[in-house]
């Protein structure tokens, strides 16, 4: 929009314009609005104390004067002094100049309304000239009508109030003075205060500036003896940079894994084709080869599906809770595997109770068919799921006769492409037991793996 002389006006008024200024500026406009009005607010109420006792004894002296002038009138006798600056005026009933002051104009100090007034009984009370600007001779007054020997006379009492107004004007520019003093100095402390109270934040921000332009291990420097706003941002800003390293290194240990998992199979494939390329082969040998290329694709397939299960997992949104048996939901994860376990002559065992748990099935079935799938192909002896409902959670444990993790692999054992053994060659991604950790974490829940004098034990612990 445009004003009259064609200049741009900025959208949105002042309070648009209010929040682009620094945070600095708007502290101390806010800390100098503020003083303004409460100074304001002081100097009024000082101010309006000092006039009222003023003219309460201006009042008084005015009042008592006009009480003797109105008694010699009716007494006809000589009008009496008054106090310092005061002047008097005598009409008649039609509004003449009887007797006054030297100091006085030779007409009446009412207007012909106040005569009037006068005239039916009231008593007019009036300044005459202003504070401010300054006017000479200014006065304040009073007139009544008296009866004196069968006539009526007006009496006009009045008194200089120089002294008053020079007071009041002298109070007002001490008071100015006062509160601009204070105002700038308040702004000034508002100013200071502020700035002090946010150069820390100014040292976050160079801080992630730094960490924007590729720093590495970077923390901000916090103090360690104060537990104010600021330090606890400074806290929750490490506590940030913290997990944002973890998981940027977590992000390049995945993009290695990953890539090296999809490179074993894709040269496994690239091999087995050269191989059948290379010269001709029987119908026997291309039907192996077949076999192994049919092998390393499913590998692929598993993997790629593992990759995006985690990936789906990564939101909550995706779990829809649901009520479910205990017994149906052991007995639809253990079944796929009970074949592979009479294969093996393995003996898998359950126990569940007959509770409901409100739970996804959808996720939470296959993650107790990765333990058992686990405990089959890693563990020995007989594999046991237990599960049960206690205090509003969810138990599952899977346990087996096995030898265990190796000690130094149970702290990374739900890490994405983590195994216990060193070749990457063996069946299986790494990816089961990362899984059973976004599962359980998706649940609000925790997955742990410990080795005990039987063997392995995983254990689940979800809400419900």
């Amino acid at each position: 929009m445009t004003t009259p002389a064609g200049r741009l006006t900025p959208r949105g008024g002042p309070r648009v314009w209010f929040r682009r200024l620094p945070v600095v500026a708007r502290l101390v406009l806010a800390v100098a609005l503020t003083m303004s009005l409460v100074l304001t607010g002081a100097a009024g109420l000082v101010y309006w104390r000092v006039q009222t006792a003023l003219d309460q004894q201006l009042n008084d002296d005015l009042t008592t004067y006009r009480h003797s002038l109105d008694q010699a009138v009716r007494a006809g006798t000589r009008l009496p002094p008054g106090p310092s600056g005061s002047l008097r005026q005598v009409l008649d009933g039609h509004g003449r100049v009887l007797r006054s002051s030297g100091a006085l104009p030779r007409r009446p100090l009412l207007t012909p309304a106040e005569l009037r007034a006068v005239t039916r009984g009231a008593t007019v009370r009036r300044d005459v000239g202003s504070l401010l600007p300054i006017t000479p001779g200014t006065l304040r007054l009073q007139a009544t009508r008296v009866a004196a020997g069968g006539r009526s006379r007006i009496v006009i009492a009045a008194v200089r109030r120089g002294h008053r107004d020079e007071a009041l004007r002298e109070l007002l520019a001490q008071l100015a003075i006062a509160s601009g003093l204070t105002l700038i100095a308040a702004s000034y402390v508002g100013y200071r205060t502020a700035r002090a109270a946010l150069r820390p934040v100014e040292r976050y921000r160079v801080g992630a500036a730094t960490l924007a332009d590729g720093t590495q291990n970077l923390r901000l420097d916090v103090p360690a003896d104060r537990d104010d706003e600021i330090t606890r941002l400074g806290h929750t800003l490490n506590h940030m940079l913290e997990r944002l390293e973890a998981a940027a290194e977590r992000e390049r240990r995945f993009v290695a894994d990953a890539s090296h998992e999809l490179r074993t199979p894709l040269s496994l494939l690239r091999a087995e084709v050269d191989v059948a390329l290379h010269r001709p082969r029987s119908a026997e040998e291309l039907t192996e080869t077949l076999r192994s290329v049919d092998a390393e694709v499913q590998r692929l397939i598993d993997l790629s599906n593992a990759l995006l299960d985690l990936e789906e997992l990564g939101s909550t949104g995706h779990i829809t809770r649901a009520p479910v048996r205990l017994t149906d939901l052991v007995t639809t994860a253990v079944s796929p595997h009970r074949r592979t376990a009479e294969r093996t002559g393995r003996a898998l065992r359950t126990d569940a109770d007959g509770a409901t748990a409100d739970v996804d099935a959808r996720w939470l079935v296959p993650a107790l068919g990765n333990l058992v799938d686990n405990a089959l192909r890693h563990g020995h002896g007989t594999v046991r799921l237990t599960a049960a409902v206690h205090e509003g959670r969810l138990r599952v444990r899977v346990t087996d006769d096995g030898p265990g993790f190796p000690p130094d692999f149970l702290p990374r054992a739900f890490d994405r492409f983590a195994r216990a053994e060193a070749s990457r060659t063996g069946k299986g991604s790494g990816l089961g037991l990362a899984f059973v950790h976004a599962v359980a974490t998706a649940h609000d829940g925790t997955a742990h793996a410990e080795n005990t004098e039987q063997g392995t034990t995983v254990t689940l612990d979800l809400p419900c």
